[in-house]
């Protein structure tokens, strides 16, 4: 194991910051279903950082590793996994990331990036899980695999695989090969429903609040006797 010896101080602390190279793309509304992962697309434009307890270098691979409670942020979406590896592009591609400081062999473009292990993408109220994940600037996409699971307030929906275009951020949920009799799952509440919950719980509230009280604070009924005496 090489250590990469020009930035040995960001290689004891583990951190790592990167940015966009490529032009961010004219921002389209997302489609298909709602999932963190898109996150990824609508900040194209902005600064990824990279968190993790340690970091180990090979510039014959012209790749680095991440270790240990890795944390990948970009915008308002957040990336978590135990080992994180990126790869350098050796020539000048269009489609990649630049690090801020050089990577192996002095090398600056970033192709891809691999999560391994308990990957947890969450943006906002969405959350994405799965075994594992794959950011690709070759093709444009961003793709959790292995017990796909994700979630937006009470909705679910569960897969193989989550596939977003990065350059239109439509999303695709997937659920085995051909010949496999697994399916996509989804369950979806409708926001008519959580409105009636809501307001049945604020019902429920205000009505506990309005009993009326008892014993000597009670009032006492209206005297029926012409004197108005009890």
């Amino acid at each position: 194991m090489k250590w990469w010896s020009p930035i040995p101080a960001l290689a004891a602390a583990g951190m790592l910051a990167l940015a966009i190279a490529a032009a961010p793309a004219l921002a389209q509304k997302p489609s298909g279903p709602p999932n963190a992962l898109q996150g990824f697309s609508q900040n194209r434009d902005k600064p990824v950082k990279i968190d993790a307890a340690s970091l180990e270098v090979r510039d014959k691979d012209k790749m680095a590793t991440f270790l240990g409670n890795v944390q990948v942020v970009q915008g308002d979406t957040t990336l978590k996994c135990r080992t994180l590896v990126v790869f350098y592009d050796q020539g000048d591609a269009g489609n990649t990331l630049t690090a801020a400081k050089p990577g192996p062999g002095g090398q600056q473009r970033i192709k891809r990036l691999e999560a391994k292990g308990n990957v947890i993408v969450t943006q906002k109220d969405q959350t994405a899980t799965g075994d594992n994940g794959i950011y690709d600037m070759a093709s444009s996409s961003v793709t959790l695999i292995g017990n796909v699971v994700v979630t937006q307030g009470p909705n679910v929906v569960k897969g193989d695989k989550l596939v977003v275009d990065l350059a239109t951020g439509v999303s695709h949920v997937e659920c085995g090969g051909k010949g496999s009799s697994c399916r996509v799952q989804a369950l979806f509440l409708p926001s008519s429903a959580r409105d009636m919950k809501a307001s049945g719980e604020q019902a429920s509230e205000v009505g506990s609040g309005d009993q009326p009280p008892s014993g000597k604070d009670a009032p006492k009924p209206k005297s029926m006797h012409p004197s108005g005496l009890y």
